[in-house]
């Protein structure tokens, strides 16, 4: 029972996002509002994470299913992304060292600004 009412809670959310998707006139995927808004819940106090934190790890677990139909995806379209493979690769290689060094130096700037402020 546990289970169903945390899943409620992160589906209630999530319909949040899609409204709000729905509403507001940007190119943001409605999921990324849901994680928004839980994230601000959560922050805020208003959801515990003892309240969704056994149907997040459920959903963390069942993640990987959820890469096997795009896998398909690029198996069945090889044919037209193999005249694009350079460019492909390039920008996965770019993209990924871009985030990994912007995740890199806000998370240096939390930390240093947590220290400053003996909090950490």
């Amino acid at each position: 029972m546990k289970y169903i009412i945390q899943f409620e809670i992160i589906l209630a959310i999530s319909l949040v996002g899609e409204v709000l998707n729905r509403i507001i006139p940007l190119p943001i995927p409605a999921s990324i509002y849901g994680m928004i808004i839980l994230f601000a819940a959560l922050c805020a106090g208003i959801i515990k994470l003892s309240m969704v934190r056994e149907a997040g790890k459920c959903l963390i677990f069942l993640m990987p299913l959820m890469f096997v139909s795009p896998a398909v995806g690029l198996i069945e379209n090889w044919g037209v992304m193999k005249e694009f493979l350079l460019a492909i690769v390039v920008i996965s290689l770019v993209s990924t060292v871009a985030v990994m060094a912007a995740t890199g130096h806000i998370t240096q700037f939390i930390i240093k600004k947590k220290e400053r402020e003996g909090k950490l």
